[in-house]
């Protein structure tokens, strides 16, 4: 006979959901998260520092969002520059700002990374640079034409217009970068874009090209964040803060919770690495919808080292970190500190491997870790205690703790840096 016994619905205990006791009513978190969007809207209307307006005792160069027209200007300038060159005897060469270590510094009121203004010359008559000149000058004229006909590429298609002369898309991705920082504008500027990678979900309304986009109703999926920025608009939202996450697991687990709705908020992920629209997308929504940004990354040094490409922008485009960064990114998990405070099992952790020391004490020597004593001590412990865990580990309370339990504790505690 079959069993007609009913079953007994087993309620979630303190030992599967551990601190989920500790929860006060989400109108009391909601409460605090208020108070950060306050201070946050107030801190905006403080005046931001430029470079200008610091005493250096050294130049430093920054771009510019640039029109078409003056980028073809730029362009057509240096190109009869080189011409007069030629002409008078002096030969064919480039001279190309320095984005080497050496040249970049990290500027403490500015809270970001800017680029020293050391350049040097990329001859043509030069076994050693004979093709890196060649490719620079075609990159240039395959700019030029993109400003003539007023259309955008990826830059898949310009690696893909030459590849026998590029040979690698990481040659003229670089090349582009140099050719950028030439003529002093950002590379959105140039009209060449990179694919969609980021994602956004959550309380925000935005035009793209027009169309209105409204990303509470997305699906989990979310909407890709546009790889042209400037044509993204009309940004609205009721949301009380913007949660940027380092990885796609974390963020279609708080995508498919509705995690925005329970705590109104704007989910934003890179997916990995940050890429140029995902840094352009979230400084637009700091800036115009002035709300405040928390973090969640793993806990490694490659996490923290992500986070701080979004809020003191990154060596390779330190020459456009003023419309790269981010400013004031709240630290909110995983730390290395989380791992005991939240009892994350030992299975759950992982040994750092010899490169991971390396790259924690390499940080600890950054300007930009030192001036933050919060992460200065979480980075310590992590080289430390050599262990690393990543934000899936909270998966092992349960598939949705991360939803339910740990960023609601977190921010019920105000426990960020």
């Amino acid at each position: 006979m079959a069993d007609n016994k009913k079953r007994r619905r087993t309620e979630p205990t303190e030992e599967i959901l551990p601190f989920k006791n500790k929860l006060k009513p989400d109108s009391t978190i909601l409460e605090i998260l208020k108070e950060l969007k306050t201070s946050c809207a107030s801190s905006s209307g403080t005046k931001t520092l430029t470079l200008d307006e610091l005493s250096l005792p050294f130049h430093c160069r920054e771009v510019a969002d640039l029109s078409l027209s003056s980028v073809q200007s730029n362009i057509e300038s240096l190109v009869l520059k080189i011409a007069h060159s030629i002409l008078a005897g002096n030969g064919f060469a480039f001279d190309v700002p320095s984005r080497s270590s050496a040249n970049q510094l990290y500027v403490p009121e500015l809270d970001r990374i800017v680029l020293k203004d050391k350049s040097s010359l990329r001859p043509f008559a030069n076994i050693s640079t004979v093709r890196k000149t060649t490719i620079t000058a075609r990159i240039i004229q395959l700019i030029h034409q993109l400003c003539q006909k007023g259309i955008h590429v990826t830059k898949r298609d310009l690696f893909y217009t030459d590849v026998k002369l590029f040979q690698d898309q990481m040659q003229s991705d670089t090349v582009l970068d140099d050719v950028s920082c030439m003529l002093g504008c950002t590379r959105s500027s140039l009209n060449v874009v990179a694919a969609e990678k980021g994602v956004v979900v959550g309380r925000l309304i935005f035009s793209d090209n027009g169309d209105m986009i409204d990303c509470t109703k997305m699906g989990m999926g979310g909407k890709a964040i546009p790889p042209n920025i400037d044509r993204v608009g009309d940004m609205q939202s009721d949301a009380l803060f913007i949660l940027l996450v380092e990885k796609d697991a974390a963020y279609m687990r708080l995508a498919e919770d509705r995690f925005y709705n329970r705590f109104p908020c704007i989910i934003v992920t890179a997916k990995g690495q940050p890429d140029v629209s995902t840094r352009l997308f979230l400084r637009k929504m700091k800036t115009e919808l002035k709300l405040p940004v928390l973090a969640l990354v793993d806990s490694d040094p490659y996490g923290l080292k992500i986070l701080s490409v979004y809020g003191c922008g990154s060596k390779n485009m330190s020459y456009d970190s003023s419309h790269l960064t981010t400013p004031d990114i709240k630290w909110l998990g995983v730390r290395p500190s989380d791992l005991d405070k939240y009892k994350i099992p030992e299975q759950c952790r992982l040994p750092m491997t010899e490169q991971d020391i390396k790259t924690g004490k390499d940080m600890l020597e950054e300007d930009f870790v030192k001036k933050n004593p919060g992460w200065v001590e979480e980075l310590t412990l992590m080289v430390k205690t050599k262990q690393k865990a990543e934000i899936q580990a909270l998966s092992t309370f349960g598939f949705q703790y991360l939803s339910e339990v740990y960023l609601p504790l977190k921010l019920q505690q105000q426990d960020w840096l």
